[in-house]
């Protein structure tokens, strides 16, 4: 582990796996579930929230059932490698409904990896020329589209 890691037992590990799963369960079924009275289990997610290891509990949607269902991994090289550029970028992209997920990666030309969701290639069109291309620094893109997703998972390895 490195210096910053927090130190967490088997039963941190255990109520980790099961929240990554369902964070809808209250104390007593997760007490129950990881072999605990509630007060201690109820103490040990508040420390794991404390500490940060847990950060968001969200409800995930379909979609689909949204009417949204084009999914496009885009490539985005950047003209200047600065900075100011990339904090222009990452600023305006925070705001983009459309994007899910955006990395800054290295090992290829591209300076970002973007998940977009949209309705249908229109939108996506609309998405790309109307809003991705505008965006100060922003030099070339490429598109991949999702044919099907064969796995997408939220939980990480504990």
């Amino acid at each position: 582990m490195g210096g910053n890691d927090l130190e967490l037992d088997r039963i941190d590990r255990k109520i980790l796996h099961i929240l990554q799963r369902d964070a809808g369960l209250n104390n007593l079924e997760l007490a129950e579930r990881v072999g605990l009275s509630p007060t201690p289990c109820a103490r040990r997610v508040k420390r794991l929230w404390t500490e940060g290891v847990m950060t968001h509990q969200v409800a995930m949607v379909d979609p689909k059932k949204l009417g949204l269902h084009l999914t496009a991994h885009v490539s985005v090289t950047m003209d200047r490698h600065t900075p100011d550029r990339f904090e222009v970028f990452e600023e305006t992209i925070a705001d983009v409904p459309e994007v899910v997920d955006c990395c800054v990666v290295t090992g290829q030309s591209a300076d970002y990896l973007l998940k977009a969701v949209v309705r249908d290639m229109a939108h996506y069109e609309q998405f790309l020329l109307g809003t991705l291309t505008r965006i100060a620094g922003v030099s070339a893109v490429h598109s991949s589209f999702e044919l099907r997703r064969v796995l997408s998972r939220t939980a990480v390895s504990v």
